[in-house]
């Protein structure tokens, strides 16, 4: 069972997925994790405080899905790689669409809120590049992870009602790596 803290960012989160940051309230937290009004106020003292904690905690969420989403290691070829982003983009778009749409109105309201996170996302799929031997690993890791995010955001927008297809992104994003 997740601690108090835990379980008001995850409803924070739901907040934020389903309402937009101006959903953001304590009041909303409360009433989203059933508890009483005034608790996520006795945690986090004012909204900056909480949104802080909100994005803290998207991150610790967003590595543990990294690592659901693979084998232990580095991949072994493009192919595996390639595989494993497509993946990474239809869970994201689908059982942890909620977290994605969360992650899209905190970056929205605080661009810099996030911006480590996602150069950390492409400085990892850099080095797997590189370790690969792929040339130029810098521009093809941010090419791939342009990709996804628009991937994601039509899978959660114009493409809601489509049936994604892994094997098509995973091809389109083997054409985007291959050496």
């Amino acid at each position: 069972m997740p601690d108090r803290r835990t379980e008001l960012l995850d409803a924070a989160l739901t907040v934020v997925a389903d309402k937009g940051m101006k959903g953001l309230t304590h009041r909303a937290v409360d009433a989203a994790a059933q508890l009483p009004q005034g608790t996520t106020s006795n945690y986090y003292r004012n909204r900056a405080a909480l949104v802080e904690a909100v994005l803290d905690r998207l991150e610790q969420l967003d590595g543990a899905l990294l690592q659901d989403q693979g084998r232990a290691g580095p991949p072994k070829d493009i192919e595996e790689l390639a595989t494993q982003l497509a993946a990474m983009v239809l869970a994201l778009a689908g059982q942890h669409a909620g977290l994605t749409r969360a992650r899209l109105a905190l970056s929205l309201d605080n661009p810099e809120a996030v911006t480590a996170g996602h150069f950390r996302l492409v400085g990892g799929l850099e080095q797997a590049l590189a370790a690969l031997g792929v040339a130029d690993a810098a521009a093809r890791a941010r090419d791939a992870a342009d990709y996804g995010d628009g991937v994601l955001l039509h899978l959660l927008t114009v493409r809601r009602h489509e049936q994604p297809d892994a094997a098509a992104i995973a091809s389109a994003i083997r054409r985007l790596l291959a050496p």
